[in-house]
């Protein structure tokens, strides 16, 4: 009978050891989430997603925007026209696209116009890719030929057509610079025959060399 005794007392300060460590823990957890600040929300509308933007990328997968109470979602909005949109309806907080947008904004009238306040990049970041294979290529080469640059006014188009001059090539004269076809439909475009060269951002200009 004693023993019986001694086996419930001792299952009985378990017991109550066990609640007093549970209940400690479940208090400490809620200490901790009253010490946490929860994270800002906050959508980024990027032009493209590509390789040439991967520091933005890494730094949300190292985690550093949490550490700055930050949670960032980017969103793929093709085109810097369409960024802008996007964060003047207020389904972006911030756009990640050429400045253009902001000054076209500006210029348009627009009262509560965008401002650009930081920069990832310093050179664009388009490839030239063509449909044939040139050996010894140089942009005399596009002489003559069409080529899918992307929309007119776009950052993109416009180093495209900066980089010819640059080099004595007349973009408005010398070649045929498609300027029709969105952002987001050159590679599909290009893939069904259009043009014999395109401008496109990585990983489109490497998806190009296995169609």
């Amino acid at each position: 009978m004693k023993k019986i005794f001694y086996l419930l007392l001792i299952a009985i300060i378990l017991l109550a050891i066990g609640s007093f460590f549970f209940l400690d823990l479940n208090a400490n957890d809620d200490d901790k989430k009253k010490d946490t600040p929860s994270l800002e929300k906050i959508k980024v509308a990027e032009v493209a997603h590509t390789v040439f933007y991967a520091p933005q990328y890494i730094a949300k997968g190292l985690g550093f925007f949490e550490e700055e109470g930050l949670d960032i979602e980017f969103v793929l909005t093709p085109g810097a026209d369409k960024v802008a949109a996007a964060v003047l309806s207020g389904d972006a907080e911030i756009g990640f696209s050429g400045s253009e947008a902001c000054i076209y904004v500006y210029e348009a009238g627009e009262k509560d116009y965008l401002k650009t306040f930081a920069q990832l990049t310093q050179k664009d970041g388009s490839f030239l890719v063509s449909r044939e294979k040139y050996e010894n290529f140089s942009l005399d080469d596009l002489k003559g030929k069409n080529v899918i640059g992307g929309r007119q006014g776009g950052m993109p188009e416009m180093t495209f057509e900066w980089a010819l001059r640059q080099n004595g090539v007349n973009p408005e004269t010398d070649l045929n610079i498609d300027t029709s076809i969105a952002f987001a439909a050159m590679q599909g475009a290009f893939i069904g025959g259009q043009g014999d060269f395109v401008t496109l951002f990585e990983d489109s200009a490497t998806e190009r060399k296995h169609h």
